[in-house]
């Protein structure tokens, strides 16, 4: 016992403050030994954004089996004789009326995603997280934002009803100012359209996407085309010092993006710029180390063999009958910007909302809208010419001094052209909506449409919905796929609207 106390004794000497008596160990151990204790919070944070709202908003319907869904759609009633008159002599009849008819189907294709864990990682997380369960939630997220861009901008191509971008034309150059930094020289551009998919899939510093082989965990391999069209024919244009290059496009059908490619060598153009509008602006020394023009070689904008046509590919195809605005091209490396109604409102925007009404009375439900458009829409509408709209508030007791709330946003855009009185449009960002582009989109057909059939717009028919595979231990790993059979139908394109190519400001 007596033993024991002492030892305590020396211990709490050694870890103490001070000595317990003269000649006994007075060495203090610091945290530089690394003999301390370590702070990890469980489970690990995950910070990363999983935003679907349109994957979250779309009606999910089961479909029978079979490779593609099909539907048989009546595009009009045409009446005998004068189509807006009725009159009949007494005693006689009508012709017959007649119908506008036409086929639809859209095939089933597969969307998946497919992640592993090691029985080390299993066995190093027990305690920390249940890394087989929060691996088969990130699968989910990753597969279901994938799915979102899908439905936003799946491609199949032309031939599909989907886009096929083929090859810009040959750019138009300028130079013109002072001041700038570019150096004096023959510039050589080429430019290259990006679909939506292409857009998310390219940066200035990984380059335009244009085809990926992927190797699947089976060992099999196939290929993705990423977005892009082919390369356009070459300009080139003398710039002396102080100018600044100018290059503008005419406008791609399908295309939200341009990527341009600069030289001062004919075909050595490396990629400098990729804009929201069909044209750029070059003043300054052009970058080095980035992708040559000669890495495109195809149209790479369309996957026919696996996508489906997203709702903004949809719109865009020819003879969609959706109300589609290209702006103009407008200053080079500016563009045109939307514009003040004076009123309230936004000229291109209430022009949309007019022209959907006169051509198919309908209004779209919803608009969505990059952060920058959203911006220019406020200051469009909130301008020198509105009532003052900074709040104020002051505590009831009169005391606490007052508070500001300055800035603000549009909730809601106000379209008069509806039945009974109007209707309140939320605006809401997407975040894989690019700058420049803005999508109006009728989620449900109004009243007068009550006889339609059609219980949604837009809907994924999914022949088999979300389904996870375990796959067999083949080796010391844990294997998960997470897979959907599905597509996006699509029955009344002509319920949406797009404004693209729009400049900033």
């Amino acid at each position: 016992m007596n033993l024991t106390q002492e030892t305590l004794a020396l211990i709490k000497g050694v870890y103490g403050a001070g000595p317990v008596d003269a000649g006994t160990l007075t060495k203090t151990i610091a945290t530089g030994t690394g003999i301390i204790g370590y702070d990890l919070q469980a489970p690990a944070k995950n910070l990363y954004p999983v935003v679907t709202p349109i994957r979250n908003r779309l009606p999910r319907v089961m479909g029978p089996t079979g490779s593609a869904t099909h539907w048989v759609q009546i595009n009009a009633i045409i009446g005998s004789g004068f189509d807006a008159m009725g009159w009949v002599p007494e005693g006689q009849r009508a012709a017959q009326m007649s119908y506008n008819t036409s086929a639809r189907s859209a095939p089933y294709v597969t969307l998946g995603e497919e992640d592993a864990v090691t029985y080390e990682a299993i066995s190093a997380a027990r305690g920390f997280e249940d890394v087989q369960a929060t691996m088969t939630l990130r699968l989910l997220q990753k597969m279901m934002l994938k799915e979102e861009m899908a439905l936003l901008a799946g491609n199949a191509g032309a031939s599909n009803g989907g886009l096929s971008l083929g090859t810009p034309g040959t750019p138009t150059l300028s130079a013109s100012g002072t001041g700038a930094s570019l150096p004096a020289a023959t510039y050589y551009v080429k430019v290259v359209a990006l679909t939506l998919e292409g857009y998310q899939n390219s940066s200035l510093t990984t380059g335009v996407a244009t085809s990926q082989t992927i190797t699947g965990a089976d060992g099999k391999s196939f290929t993705l085309s990423g977005g892009s069209s082919n390369i356009s024919a070459e300009a080139s244009q003398a710039v002396t010092a102080g100018q600044t290059l100018f290059a503008s496009v005419a406008p791609v059908i399908g295309a939200v993006a341009y990527a341009w490619y600069v030289g001062t060598a004919s075909g050595g153009e490396t990629l400098q710029a990729i804009t929201t509008i069909n044209s750029a602006a070059f003043s300054a020394p052009l970058a080095s180390g980035r992708q040559a023009q000669t890495a495109i070689t195809a149209d790479n904008s369309f996957n026919a063999n696996y996508a489906f046509n997203g709702l903004l590919t949809t719109a865009l195809a020819a003879g969609s009958n959706a109300y589609v605005n290209v702006m103009p091209t407008g200053t080079a490396g500016t563009g045109t910007p939307l514009t003040a109604s004076g009123a309230g409102g936004v000229n291109e925007i209430d022009l949309m909302l007019e022209t959907m009404w006169n051509n198919f009375e309908l209004s779209p439900t919803v608009l969505y809208v990059n952060a920058q458009e959203l911006k220019n829409i406020t200051n469009k509408v909130l301008n020198n010419a509105s009532a003052p709209l900074l709040r104020f508030h002051e505590d009831a007791d009169g005391g606490g001094g007052f508070h500001l709330t300055a800035s603000g946003t549009i909730d809601f855009y106000y379209n008069p052209f509806a039945l009974d009185g109007g209707l309140k449009i939320p605006v809401r960002i997407h975040p894989r909506l690019p700058p420049g582009t803005i999508i109006g989109w009728a989620e449900n057909l109004p009243i007068q449409y009550q006889s339609n059939n059609v219980p949604n717009v837009a809907e994924v028919k999914t022949r088999q919905d979300y389904y996870q595979i375990e796959w067999p231990i083949t080796t010391r790993q844990r294997q998960v796929g997470v897979y959907a059979e599905e597509v996006l139908a699509v029955y009344a394109p002509f319920a949406m609207g797009v404004i693209t190519n729009i400049g900033n400001g």
